[in-house]
């Protein structure tokens, strides 16, 4: 008999699985008093340990952390301390262990007898992907830390802006991306998503700055330097996030709201008019939510990600920003997280899909209950193809599993389409094959049943076969689970979106290359998602004069869509359609979003274009982020 056991930790039970086989389970329920076999075993504490990680968060955990920190601009640094909280698992531990990541460290002491007193600490070496181990010696009694520290001006995890690199042109900005294991570099910490905690902080800026943080913060509204900032609820350290600059506030109702420079703040705030609608369909589904206010700030274009689910205090790219609101998937997408991710985390980054795949298949569900099923199934659509893809272009088989293997060299290998798009049509055939009517109420029993807490992917089927299957036997097997779960590959049960609003787009498309008339195409209603579609179809032997001729048409080389322009340039570059390449070249000055210049570089470098891109790299890359950078190197140096 396999029992499951658990490990309390802080007062949250973290259930611990593995991926091995078991025989088929019966599809005959057990006998009521008889205990059922588990279907899928547990993984033994040290087994599930995160690798990406010093820390003995098995011994001794971090349960609070006090920021105390100044900002310099001229520095480019933060200083001051960081007041650590923490309970001994192991009653005999002599030792914390934190992650540090180009921290200077001038003083550590420990809490012991009613007073601070000094205490040893060792800094080991610097790993180019873990950072440094920074092991303190906890004296007998001792229940917190304090750490006196810098961080480095080249902090992976925030970047620094000049006054010119800004929109208004006259004060600095400074903002933080910490997923998946850059907290260590702003703040010592037990850096992995496994350990939850609460954290304040008190942030010395510039007087004309003002400071946000995913945190509850001082209600004075006064923009005088110094500001105050509590979250109460238990989150991983990469939640952690702070930006500093000169921006506004535009609310949109009376919990949610939005910042930007002023360039962009009113266009921000009506693109994103419809966020409240989507907290009410998120809350119908899967209950309340739990952060008190929705905040999103548009960050400078070099942000490298479309979105950051900070909670309270979602960070957003300005190429969101298209007009017509075709692009707020992605805030459904970081609201979302609020349930899954925020609320329910993934355990290790093995188990990303947990917090990715769930949030796209809620996004889905939400986009179809405010804009139509009609929405919901282009976009489902256009992220099979980009699956598909991901899978295609796999440097190997273990990657394209949801459960990602235990060799994984980086965590940033597991933010892949496998873990959005294929977690999201893993749930997806779970819905079709249980029916959302019994299906609804089991997702949200479990974002209350494993609420603020950090699980792997076996406690997900765990609790899955306890509360869904056991009830439900004939509606999948284990070999169905387990082909999406723990094999390579798509499934040959993943569902197949069929758009009518594409097919007709693919109809005129089809007309034209038979030899109709380009004109005759009709795009006047057409939304971003059957421009996608229209462009991402064309077919690779399209002819010069083709390209020339939906470019003259259509202005797509001078798109001001971030995504039409992208999907335009990767066809144009393929294609050897030089009249893209000035307009290439200001986009990738422009726009530092890793989804684009990743792959637009890439393009570029395999189309014999090394030489150009290089050139616009050398430009550009002053405007990128530090993640951004290190992914580019990357490329060039191959």
């Amino acid at each position: 008999m396999i029992y499951r056991v658990a490990l309390l930790f802080s007062g949250l039970t973290i259930l611990l699985a593995a991926c091995s086989r078991e025989p088929e389970v019966s599809a005959t329920p057990p006998e009521e008093g008889v205990e059922k076999e588990a279907t899928w075993t547990m993984l033994a504490p040290e087994d599930a340990i995160d690798p990406f990680t010093y820390a003995n968060y098995n011994e001794v955990r971090v349960t609070n952390v006090d920021l105390d920190l100044k900002v310099s601009f001229d520095e480019k640094t933060l200083t001051g301390a960081a007041e650590i909280d923490f309970e001994r698992l192991n009653p005999e531990a002599a030792i914390l262990v934190l992650d540090a990541n180009d921290l200077a460290i001038s003083n550590v002491e420990a809490f012991s007898n009613s007073d601070w007193v000094e205490t040893a600490y060792t800094m080991g070496e610097d790993d180019p992907v873990l950072g440094s181990r920074l092991e303190i010696s906890l004296p007998n009694g001792a229940k917190k830390v304090r750490i006196a520290y810098g961080t480095s001006p080249d902090a992976e995890g925030l970047q620094w802006l000049s006054p010119e690199q800004t929109a208004g042109k006259t004060h600095p900005f400074m903002f933080s991306q910490f997923q998946p294991m850059l907290a260590r570099s702003m703040a010592p910490l037990q850096d992995t998503p496994a350990v939850r905690m609460t954290y304040s902080a008190h942030i010395k800026t510039p007087p004309a700055l003002i400071a946000l943080m995913s945190a509850r913060q001082d209600q004075s509204g006064n923009r005088d330097g110094d500001y105050t900032f509590k979250m109460s609820q238990p989150i991983p350290s990469y939640l952690l996030a702070i930006v500093v600059g000169d921006f506004g506030f535009k609310a949109i109702n009376d919990h949610i709201g939005v910042y930007a420079e002023d360039y962009i703040l009113s266009a921000s705030a009506a693109e994103f008019a419809d966020t409240p609608a989507m907290e009410e369909a998120n809350a119908a589904l899967y209950g309340p939510y739990r952060w008190g206010r929705y905040d999103m700030i548009v960050l400078p274009p070099s942000f490298p990600f479309g979105g950051m689910e900070n909670p309270r205090l979602s960070f957003l790219t300005p190429t969101l920003i298209a007009g017509d609101k075709s692009l707020t998937n992605v805030v459904a997408h970081e609201l979302a997280h609020s349930w899954s991710g925020n609320l329910v985390t993934n355990a290790t980054w093995r188990d990303a899909w947990l917090n990715e795949g769930f949030t796209s298949y809620v996004e889905n569900r939400v986009m179809e209950a405010l804009y139509g099923e009609s929405r919901a199934v282009m976009e489902r659509a256009l992220d099979l193809e980009t699956l598909k893809r991901a899978i295609a272009e796999a440097d190997r088989p273990e990657l394209t599993a949801l459960k990602m293997p235990a060799d994984l060299a980086h965590p940033d290998d597991a933010f892949s389409q496998v873990s959005y798009a294929g977690g999201m049509f893993f749930l997806k055939f779970l819905e079709e094959r249980f029916g959302r009517e019994v299906f609804d109420p089991f997702i949200k029993g479990y974002f209350d049943h494993f609420a603020f807490q950090s699980i792997t992917t076996e406690d997900f089927l765990a609790y899955f076969e306890d509360n869904l299957w056991t009830d439900h036997p004939d509606a999948v097997t284990k070999a169905e689970i387990d082909a999406w779960v723990f094999e390579p590959g798509l499934p040959d049960t993943v569902q197949n979106p069929q758009s009518d609003a594409f097919d007709k787009v693919t109809a005129q498309q089809s007309a034209w290359l038979g030899g109709g008339d380009l004109a005759g195409i009709e795009t006047a209603a057409w939304t971003t998602h059957e421009w996608l579609h229209f462009i991402n179809t064309l077919p690779s032997d399209l002819s010069l004069d083709d390209f020339t001729a939906l470019d003259g048409l259509f202005s797509l080389s001078t798109s001001q869509n971030a995504e039409i322009a992208f999907a335009w340039y990767m066809k144009a570059i393929a294609a050897g359609y030089e009249p893209a390449l000035d307009p290439l070249d200001a986009f990738l000055m422009r726009v530092g979003r890793g989804k684009f210049i990743y792959r637009l570089y890439q393009r570029l470098v395999d189309q014999d274009k090394r030489e150009w891109a290089e050139a616009v790299y050398e430009r550009a890359r002053p405007g990128y982020h530090p993640i951004a950078q290190r992914r580019i190197d990357a490329i060039f140096a191959e």
